[in-house]
């Protein structure tokens, strides 16, 4: 490559049968029905192509090899989309059993060619990245990248966008940085030409999530314990299977109505607890004794976080955005999710299930070696072989019911 020239953005087209596999440079799905056809290069095909014949949307997905991007891409294929995904690193793509079923894009959201090829002929873009302030001045630059997306998803022409957020008091000026970036990253799309649905969620209950292994962890490994304040702040847990559940129906539900222009929805499980019960509830189903929660007013976010670290796998850059987020509840304000996107199967599920999703291994979730003993279809609340290293550490148990699992 000579001095000045642009690097070339590939795109791997991932297809079936003899072209598995291979790199088919710029090619795009609707190249491929016209070339074979014959039909003109200005003529509009009769119908839209799509991967093995589907009829579904288009649907992009940001954030695929993500703990929720990992889950919710087989659930779209299920349903019948034609999907593609951006990601920065491709090669973790490489061993998932869907990999022949999608489009995949290399390249990340501050790469504005990588995203404009992304975006090209995508009637829905499921967004599902944040960033966890693991830079100095992370709110400006997920600000910038946020409108950067958005001014690309414009030109694009897409449809919607679906975005997933956090929970939040509405018109709180006390919000953690992770959460005030959040609702401004929410507030920009909301915003935007292009509609779109900010799903809003709390702590999400599932093995490998970062909110469930935190309290996995500290329940485990703490019969007795002094505590922040925030513990007895009130939170609305949500079951990974429905959250899943709500970003694909969301990704077709018809725009009209209130919904025609866009805006948020909030979804959780129907318990509101606070963050003690929830720990104590977990103990009770994973078989431990009860646990001593001892509230101490001096335990600030930073000092909690350093805590954290002591008795969790979690990172302190990771611990950190969760914890100070905990500091304000995360309630919903407007229950009509099963309303406008229809309930999940067999309806919400409550934490005390969720719970029993995520814990059917004995003392605890174990990693799948392989793919072939995951299934993020039918199993979300399992550990996959994709996520994050720290998920599925088995922290020593003390204080275990006699007798329990």
């Amino acid at each position: 490559m000579g001095a000045g020239t642009a690097p070339r953005r590939a795109v791997q087209r991932v297809r079936r049968g003899a072209h598995a596999g291979k790199v088919v440079g710029m090619t795009t799905p609707h190249d491929l029905a016209r070339l074979s056809s014959g039909t003109p290069e200005d003529t509009e095909p009769a119908q839209r192509p799509g991967h093995d014949g589907r009829s579904g949307p288009r649907v992009l997905v940001i954030g695929a090899t993500g703990y929720i991007g990992s889950r919710l891409v087989p659930r779209l294929l299920a349903d019948g989309a034609e999907v593609s995904v951006l990601a920065r690193t491709p090669k973790r793509l490489d061993d998932v059993p869907w990999r022949d079923d999608v489009t995949i894009h290399s390249g990340g959201l501050g790469d504005a060619d990588a995203l404009r090829s992304a975006l090209r002929e995508v009637d829905v873009a499921c967004h599902l990245v944040h960033a966890m302030g693991d830079s100095n001045d992370f709110e400006r630059e997920e600000r910038e990248t946020t409108e950067a997306f958005v001014r690309a998803a414009e030109e694009a022409g897409i449809e919607r966008i679906v975005h997933l957020s956090g929970l939040h008091p509405e018109g709180e000026e006390d919000l953690s940085p992770h959460l005030r970036s959040r609702a401004e990253v929410a507030r920009i799309m909301l915003e935007s030409a292009v509609p779109a649905l900010v799903i809003q969620a709390g702590v999400v209950i599932g093995s490998g999530s970062a909110s469930f292994e935190m309290i996995r962890h500290l329940t485990t490994r703490l019969p007795a314990m002094v505590t922040p304040k925030w513990v007895s702040n009130h939170i609305q847990p949500i079951a990974i299977r429905d959250v899943i559940h709500y970003l694909s129906a969301a990704a077709t539900v018809p725009l009209e109505g209130d919904l025609a222009d866009g805006r948020a929805i909030d979804v959780g499980a129907p318990d509101v607890l606070t963050y003690g019960d929830m720990m104590q509830i977990y103990a009770d189903e994973a078989g431990l004794r009860r646990r001593i929660m001892v509230p101490v007013p001096v335990l600030t976010p930073k000092l909690s976080s350093h805590w954290l670290g002591l008795v969790t796998p979690l990172e302190t850059g990771l611990a950190k955005p969760l914890v100070e987020s905990l500091r304000s509840e995360a309630v919903i304000a407007r229950d009509d999710a099963d309303e406008v996107l229809g309930p999940p199967p067999g309806g919400r599920t409550s934490y005390r299930d969720a719970l029993r999703e995520a814990l059917r291994v004995p003392h605890g979730p174990a990693r799948p070696s392989l793919w072939e003993g995951a299934d993020p279809l039918d199993d979300p609340a399992r550990l996959l072989p994709s996520d994050a290293d720290w998920a599925g550490v088995r922290p020593p148990t003390i204080g275990r019911v006699r007798g329990g699992r």
